[in-house]
């Protein structure tokens, strides 16, 4: 009995685990193609290299456009500090809409969690883990968290059940 448990959650562990790379890969490509159109318009310049490290930083939830941002910066403002400052907003916009609408809309749909034990996950992780905690994270707690939501919804099926039989006798 134990070992057909462990395997079930060790198969649900992967199952989550495929689906957040998966939303998190289409994610980092939106945004690192947004990215780089929004470059195009600025006329900025090393657009690819810039576009790549946004949208490859982006995979890290929450944090990871500000990380990728950095360097991006610094490259532009080598060339035109003025065209930096432009940047910096259209990055600020850009993780508003992928941390409000998009990335919640494509995790949250995929592992079947809110924004808010998304951002969570992400935090009390990156404490317990680092780096590393930012980036499995959220697949490990939506494993916890549909553990303890399959462990609830057992124990009140048990409970009606009981209650069910007391109102017959």
């Amino acid at each position: 009995k134990r070992s057909k448990k462990t395997i079930a959650i060790f198969k649900q562990l992967h199952e989550k685990i495929s689906k957040f790379l998966i939303a998190k890969i289409i994610d980092s490509l939106i945004i690192g193609v947004i990215c780089y159109i929004g470059l195009l318009f600025m006329n900025a310049p090393y657009k690819i290299p810039i576009a790549t490290i946004v949208g490859v930083t982006n995979i890290i939830p929450y944090f990871g456009p500000f990380i990728g941002a950095i360097p991006s910066v610094i490259m532009i403002l080598a060339k035109d500090p003025m065209l930096a400052v432009v940047f910096t907003v259209f990055i600020l916009v850009l993780q508003q809409f992928d941390g409000n609408i998009l990335g919640p809309k494509l995790l949250g749909d995929s592992l079947g969690l809110s924004a808010f034990w998304i951002i969570f996950a992400v935090v009390m992780m990156t404490g317990f883990l680092g780096f590393t905690g930012m980036l499995i994270g959220v697949p490990i707690f939506a494993v916890i968290y549909t553990l303890i939501k399959e462990f609830i919804e057992e124990k009140l099926k048990e409970k009606n059940t009981e209650n069910n039989k007391e109102e017959h006798v």
